[in-house]
């Protein structure tokens, strides 16, 4: 089912209007999971790290060894491309995608060379300015590299994530804060975590187990010329549980402020707002 409306899909070389079928029941994408996606945003006429997403789906592909086949630049033209039907007021989730079609070595390996690509363009709002949400913790934790592709963007990983969120939600919760291996906070299961104490902001360190994503680099790169202070470094719970300001990070809202983490509440303070703002200040001046 569709997350959002007025779907446009690009497969085998051209636009096609709705939410096109593209996988075949023997494709190996379909009953091994070997997909990969990544997403972008167009708002306000603008695409922000387009370039970025479009590299790291390639990335994502070679990491679970399916051979991507556009390279980044010509994804880029193609989106573009793609989006011009489109209202100028639209806010749209870019998602291109890729899935191994045929098996190699005992039909489990991905066969190189074997490769489908889409993209799909879905008209979703962005959230305003005042939407926030909860978290709890989970039982559920982040893999490590050794025993799934956590390098990768991979379609595999998100029935885990699933598990996070619907205990969360179970819970009266909207997200959960979720650990690594080792106990330590990793993310949430949709997004980065950024925490602010004494004006200072802190955030899970990129140790392999989560996908240090586009959107957080930009903030802390825009965080960091702004003068903030910006620790990247190993966190647990109870630094959370102490932070005057807590926030998420990810392609769908940029910013997602949060209120409440299990008994602890939380203002919408005056760091995420500037989060925020420098964001859009970043997104608009460099034309993207």
């Amino acid at each position: 089912m569709a997350t959002g409306k007025n779907i446009r899909t690009f497969f085998e070389g051209q636009w096609h209007a709705g939410d096109v079928p593209v996988m075949r029941a023997a494709d190996h994408g379909s009953w091994l999971g070997t997909t990969v996606f990544d997403g972008a945003r167009w708002f306000e006429g603008i695409t922000p790290d387009l370039d970025a997403h479009c590299a790291r789906v390639n990335r994502s592909a070679e990491a679970l060894m399916i051979t991507p086949t556009v390279e980044a630049a010509e994804m880029v033209e193609i989106v573009r491309e793609g989006l011009k039907p489109y209202p100028a007021d639209a806010a749209v989730y870019i998602r291109p995608m890729y899935w191994a079609l045929d098996g190699g070595d005992l039909g489990v390996l991905p066969k190189e060379g074997a490769t489908g690509f889409a993209i799909c363009l879905e008209e979703i709002p962005m959230a305003p300015p005042e939407y926030a949400t909860t978290l709890t913790t989970t039982r559920f934790r982040r893999p490590t590299l050794d025993s799934a592709v956590v390098n990768a963007k991979a379609g595999a990983l998100y029935p885990n994530n699933a598990r996070m969120l619907a205990e969360a939600r179970a819970k009266g919760f909207g997200n959960a804060l979720v650990a690594d291996a080792l106990g330590n906070v990793a993310e949430t299961a949709t997004a980065n975590v950024f925490m602010v104490r004494d004006g200072e902001v802190f955030t899970p360190v990129a140790n392999g187990t989560f996908l240090a994503g586009i959107t957080r680099a930009r903030h802390i790169a825009n965080m960091r010329a702004d003068g903030i202070t910006v620790h990247e470094t190993v966190l647990g719970f109870d630094d959370f549980r102490a932070a005057d300001e807590i926030f998420l990070s990810g392609n769908m809202s940029k910013v997602t402020p949060v209120t409440q983490f299990d008994d602890t509440h939380y203002q919408i303070g005056p760091v995420t707002r500037r989060v925020r703002q420098l964001y859009w200040d970043w997104a608009h001046s460099a034309g993207a």
